[in-house]
């Protein structure tokens, strides 16, 4: 049966037509926008975690070759076992080794003629320090040379009457009483020169020839710095005059004061090191001594390190931290203390692995300030960053906040 349609009929079927292929397309396009199912969601947080590489990222992981890692100074050593020392430490102060510190006096009152030291001068043993013009030293040079020319006379004196008496000449009287005499001129002798030597002057080659009877130099009793100087050209002084003080410096004191608790600790001939607080330095020392009386104040009682000082970088009156070795344990795994590292807020040390360094979190024991116990986190052999984990972690930041962008 054929229907023939008119021309607005078939405008309007054609109208309905199409507005039903809009509606369907909107049904199905309000179908796909609904959220993606959990397996999807994963495969995309997935991909978000790969860098523009492809490469999968690691947190915690810097990317760094050995050449790279070499150049940035750091140093790879082994998680291993190892000896835990347990430490106390006490404050202290360097001073001088009294020991071989000198208060340089005349011995001679006099007028001061020269000066050849100043202060903080380095000075060698018998160095001249100065010169004084002295009359008491005048008069023992002069009563020495007396004293010899007498000697000299009764020795020859008493080879004479030896000589006679021997060839029946003389009486024997006579030969005894030359002997006599030259043995009290030899005694004579004797003390003008030991009062010169307790003065700390010589009468050996003295005489108007040879300089002034009175001329006295006084002289570095040791190797050391002149720390201290009361004496100035043309000064009278007197013979107990504090005109010097010198100090080998080439050992010093360390002294702390040692609180009753720790005194089992700090023992005479115990090892014990030194740091200083004003700069990066330390050294070895050994307690030579350590008081028997505490302080009525205090209750501490003083100990003192000796240390050698071949630099002089050890200056009295330097402040410095004395720790002194009360125990030692052993460890299963121990790193160097220079390794672990704060990220935040937790203990890391940077591992080494095949793509680079990997943040490792670990969980500390005790530590002597060298090595320090891993409780958790490590296993003895594994390769960590013992130097320059500092560059590391500076890296690794640097890295966050990049991806962070």
């Amino acid at each position: 049966m054929n229907i023939k349609l008119d021309k607005k009929q078939a405008i309007a079927i054609g109208a309905i037509a199409a507005a039903g292929i809009v509606l369907a397309i909107l049904i199905l396009g309000t179908g796909n926008s609904r959220t993606a199912p959990p397996a999807a969601a994963k495969v995309e947080a997935h991909a978000e975690k790969k860098d523009e590489h492809g490469h999968e990222e690691v947190e915690g992981r810097l990317e760094l070759t050995a050449a790279q890692g070499k150049a940035a100074g750091v140093v790879i050593a082994t998680a291993a076992p190892g000896r835990i020392k347990t430490t106390v430490a006490l404050p202290g102060e360097i001073r001088f080794n009294e020991d071989r510190t000198a208060h340089v006096v005349p011995r001679l009152a006099g007028v001061v003629e020269a000066v050849q030291a100043d202060l903080g001068q380095l000075v060698k043993k018998g160095q001249v320090l100065a010169v004084i013009a002295s009359t008491e030293l005048s008069e023992q040079r002069s009563a020495l040379l007396s004293a010899q020319r007498r000697l000299s006379l009764a020795r020859s004196t008493y080879e004479r009457e030896e000589k006679l008496w021997r060839e029946k000449i003389s009486a024997e009287q006579d030969y005894l009483q030359a002997q006599q005499a030259w043995r009290e001129a030899e005694i004579a002798v004797q003390n003008a020169q030991q009062k010169l030597s307790a003065l700390g002057a010589s009468g050996a080659g003295t005489g108007a020839s040879k300089g002034p009877l009175n001329r006295y130099e006084i002289r570095a009793p040791f190797d050391g710095m002149v720390l201290e100087k009361h004496i100035t050209l043309g000064e009278a002084v007197k013979e107990d005059a504090n005109i010097f003080v010198i100090s080998d410096l080439s050992t010093v004191w360390a002294e702390i004061a040692v609180p009753a608790k720790d005194l089992a600790t700090v023992r005479m001939g115990g090892k014990a090191e030194v740091k200083a607080s004003a700069f990066d330095a330390s050294a070895q020392g050994t307690i030579t001594y350590v008081g028997a009386l505490l302080g009525e104040q205090t209750r501490t009682a003083k100990a003192r390190i000796s240390l050698q000082n071949p630099d002089m970088a050890w200056r009295p009156g330097l402040f410095v931290s004395v720790e002194v070795v009360s125990g030692e344990a052993d460890a299963p795994v121990t790193v160097q203390s220079t390794a672990i590292q704060t990220v935040e807020d937790k203990p890391v040390v940077f591992v080494q692995v095949k793509e680079g360094y990997q943040a490792t979190p670990v969980v500390l024991g005790r530590s002597d300030g060298n090595l320090t116990h891993i409780k958790q986190g490590l296993a003895a052999g594994t390769p960590y960053a013992a130097q320059g984990s500092f560059v590391l972690k500076s890296e690794l930041g640097k890295d966050s906040a990049g991806h962070e962008h």
